[in-house]
């Protein structure tokens, strides 16, 4: 890599660090390629990125953002997961981690507050943005289809009655 591309990359991964919400940092050490390719579909599917970056160009890009303080997990072979949704890169690498033993979670970053392994997984397991969004939709729609099951029953009702009237008459006839 040449000096450009470095400053390039440098560019790259502090916007990524200046406008994302969670980073999760982890060890990806004795992976295969398809696993790793695996673990990057299952977070664009989620919404979240998995990338591996120089540890060096990323602590440099890491200076004067939120989640500065995850520069000291940055050892060895490292990747990060981020999302703008701030429960999408944990639930991905929890997950992957459950199934991979050799795929260790460091640690991360919620804005400026530190997260070790268990924070990360804890995080895992809060519902997403989508989620809590389906639910909201589902507690607003439920009044309004209440009340129009409500205002529809009186009439039901009274279809029933003039039906069975209706029987009534035609049997004794």
């Amino acid at each position: 890599m040449d000096r450009a591309e470095k400053k390039q990359a440098v560019a790259a991964l502090n916007e990524v660090f200046s406008k994302t919400p969670v980073v999760v940092v982890a060890h990806y050490s004795g992976l295969t390629v398809a696993q790793l390719q695996n673990l990057r579909k299952q977070a664009r599917d989620a919404g979240a990125t998995v990338q591996v970056a120089k540890n060096r160009l990323a602590k440099i890009a890491l200076d004067g953002t939120d989640v500065a303080s995850i520069g000291s997990l940055l050892k060895g072979p490292t990747l990060i997961a981020y999302s703008s949704d701030p429960v999408a890169a944990p639930k991905v690498t929890v997950a992957f981690a459950k199934d991979h033993d050799k795929f260790v979670i460091l640690g991360g970053a919620l804005g400026a507050t530190v997260l070790d392994q268990d924070g990360v997984k804890s995080l895992a397991t809060l519902p997403s943005l989508d989620e809590l969004r389906a639910k909201l939709v589902g507690l607003v729609q439920a009044p309004a289809t209440k009340l129009a099951q409500l205002s529809t029953a009186p009439a039901a009702k009274l279809a029933r009655v003039f039906g069975a009237y209706a029987n009534r008459d035609a049997d004794a006839a």
